[in-house]
């Protein structure tokens, strides 16, 4: 499945997944306000067997196939047992 990431704006490390080129229309408009004016990053093509960084390939395709996005959050810092000083 080919797809088209774009990078927030407003929202950083934030990435939104999306099946058509500069197409938003299938993203809500509170979450397409939140993130600002989507800044294109690049295009993928996505399989179940191929890995991608920070997301679930599977859970990426689905959403892709269920909603027609995908929405990447910035990953969370929970302490670790080194964190505490």
């Amino acid at each position: 499945m080919q797809c088209f990431i774009y990078k927030s704006k407003k929202k950083q490390e934030l990435y939104l997944y999306v099946l058509k080129k500069d197409d938003f229309s299938m993203v809500p408009e509170t979450l397409y306000q939140t993130i600002g004016e989507p800044v294109f990053v690049m295009d993928l093509e996505l399989a179940p067997e191929r890995k991608l960084a920070r997301e679930s390939t599977k859970i990426v395709l689905q959403n892709l196939a269920k909603k027609g996005y995908h929405l990447q959050l910035p990953p969370t810092t929970v302490p670790g047992p080194n964190n505490y000083q």
